[in-house]
């Protein structure tokens, strides 16, 4: 009997079901280094785990790769995969350390670094809004060389954390220190220092966001499948619904395609999966926002690839990382239908009480998936200072009407209650 193949998976929150199930689909034993939130009861039963291998990878990441390479050293295993964006230079660490397949140190650091990100971009011909780099908050001014309205993020920030747009001159340096001290508070290094800290004003781009998965062996890059996301204005860019596969005419998913290749080789990716965002100027001309080097969403970004395009991303992407060629690459697989994703709106913030409405939803018949990450008790912090969204809604639908109706509908149904405050 043929041994499976082990990968080591770093940092996916257990209760997101996508990846956990595809390794069993795949054949592949998973060792989980878990996130420091997750609850070790659900992560031991999640499908496929075989181990967990509690890491400090932030505190201590010289240490973590030390216990890594022990426990290497007592039993090989096939491959490593980041599971959340803060991993992703560890994991290349590793990968190097092990001659494993993924990206390199330095790929790493680009796709970590929305700096050398638009660089990188800028050098390669490709879209790229006006930018500044604000290295301190009190040079703020500098930004004022940009057609307004503005967007500041952080630089190696994710998930829309910390995104603030400043219409004008007057918001701008309060927008600016805003953004820092979320930089400060929730991004610096664990000893409270934040000595390569930045924030990124570039000028704000009109038009719908879209989002691109894509894997890469080799070298070689696919495009699995675009996903519409809708006209994200701001102030604070809250995604809350996404569809697939993107209803747009062949030519402007020709240049999204073109626009998604070109940034992996400006970034040197040639070992991954890689998960974009882009914006649609004037609704037609792609402009890349950033590119992340994990699947998409906890891993939900599988379900509308996997309805969409019949691609099954997740399975694709263990394979990926384990050094192996895609089954796509050799295997035209067949859409099912068309997908939804619907992230349950956070609005003010405050102490969960209860979410009214998901078990309406967990009986409807198109719904694939609910997943809740956040019950009562748990404290959520609204945008810009994001923490989660409580729960994510997974469904199929027989056409993109059907697919953005139902999002509607669960506009209208899903809500979080949060306890009084004193």
């Amino acid at each position: 009997m043929l041994q499976r193949p082990k990968l080591v998976l770093v940092g996916l929150l257990s209760v997101f079901p996508w990846v956990f199930e595809a390794a069993e689909r795949a054949g592949v034993d998973l060792i989980l280094v878990p996130r420091g939130d997750d609850k070790r009861e659900r992560a031991e039963q999640a499908k496929a785990v075989v181990e967990l291998l509690p890491l400090d990878i932030e505190g201590d990441p010289d240490g973590a790769l030390a216990a890594l390479i022990e426990r290497y050293r007592r039993e090989p295993f096939d491959g490593i995969m980041a599971g959340n964006e803060k991993v992703i230079p560890f994991v290349a660490r590793a990968a190097r350390e092990f001659g494993l397949a993924g990206l390199t140190e330095p790929t790493a650091e680009v796709v970590r670094d929305k700096r050398v990100m638009r660089q990188r971009l800028l050098e390669a011909g490709l879209g790229v809004p006006g930018f500044v780099v604000i290295k301190d908050p009190a040079n703020w001014a500098d930004a004022l060389t940009l057609r307004f309205p503005v967007v500041v993020k952080p630089a190696d920030g994710h998930s829309s954390f910390g995104v603030i747009r400043a219409d004008d001159r007057d918001s701008l340096e309060e927008v600016v220190a805003r953004t820092w001290k979320l930089v400060e508070a929730h991004l610096g290094a664990p000893d409270g220092t934040a000595s390569d800290a930045a924030v990124l004003v570039e000028e704000y781009l009109d038009g719908p966001e879209i989002s691109a998965e894509s894997l890469v062996h080799q070298g070689q890059v696919r495009v699995c499948a675009v996903s519409w996301k809708g006209e994200l204005t701001g102030p604070y860019f809250e995604e809350s619904t996404l569809r697939a596969p993107a209803q747009l005419p062949a030519e402007i998913l020709a240049a999204i395609e073109a626009e998604v290749i070109g940034a992996h080789r400006a970034f040197g990716v040639t070992q991954g999966s890689m998960h974009t965002e882009l914006r649609l100027v004037g609704g037609v001309r792609p402009v890349l926002l950033e590119m992340a080097a994990r699947l998409g969403g906890g891993g939900n970004m599988h379900h509308l690839v996997h309805v969409g395009s019949g691609i099954d991303l997740a399975a694709e992407a263990l394979r990926v990382h384990l050094g192996q060629e895609p089954v796509c690459w050799r295997e035209e697989p067949v859409p099912t239908g068309h997908a939804a994703v619907y992230l349950v709106p956070i609005g003010g913030g405050g102490r969960v009480k209860r979410i009214h409405g998901l078990d309406e939803v967990r009986a409807d018949p198109r719904v694939d998936y609910v997943v809740q990450t956040a019950g009562p008790g748990s404290v959520l912090r609204a945008y810009p200072d994001w923490s989660g969204n409580p729960a994510v809604v997974l469904s199929h639908h027989d056409s993109d009407a059907e697919a953005a109706a139902y999002l509607d509908h669960l506009a209208r149904t899903l809500r979080v209650e949060y306890e009084a405050q004193d």
